[in-house]
């Protein structure tokens, strides 16, 4: 199986996080010339608050693309992986966050997905759910989570 597609789900993470799936897509992905793409999955307030934060021009389609195109996790990683040239795109959405991600792995074709979180108890993951674990286990392909360093 040749690898081609490496999915980073980006947003809303601490930087140990970010740099650490950043790591592990450029050790993974260059190697095999394989994309990165960037997907940022956005909820109802955040896309609303990121469109007043960005103001965006008139003229401007404004789709959940172009928003997570211009968020600053994003634009730092194409930055950075474009200096190493390694192929990178990005994506965006609205709504439920692991089904977004899932969504992206399958329009993607992605043959693994990294994905950050936070250790949670059992009781913690039955009162509020986890958006990691739905990943890990919904997900069509091999999933690498990234917890937190500080845990």
């Amino acid at each position: 199986m040749a690898l081609e597609t490496v999915l980073l789900a980006v947003g809303g993470k601490s930087d140990d996080q970010v740099e650490r799936m950043a790591t592990l897509a450029e050790d993974v992905a260059a190697p095999a010339d394989a994309t990165i793409v960037l997907g940022h999955v956005f909820t109802e307030d955040d896309y609303d608050d990121a469109l007043e934060r960005l103001e965006f021009d008139d003229d401007t389609e404004v789709t959940p693309d172009a928003v997570a195109g211009r968020n600053l996790v994003v634009r730092e990683l194409r930055d950075r992986f474009e200096e190493q040239d390694i192929e990178i795109e990005h994506m965006g959405t609205i709504g439920n966050r692991a089904e977004g991600v899932i969504g992206f792995a399958e329009e993607t074709d992605a043959d693994m997905l990294a994905v950050g979180g936070r250790r949670r108890s059992p009781t913690g993951k039955a009162v509020f759910g986890s958006t990691a674990q739905e990943i890990l286990l919904d997900a069509p392909c091999p999933v690498t989570f990234i917890k937190r360093e500080s845990e």
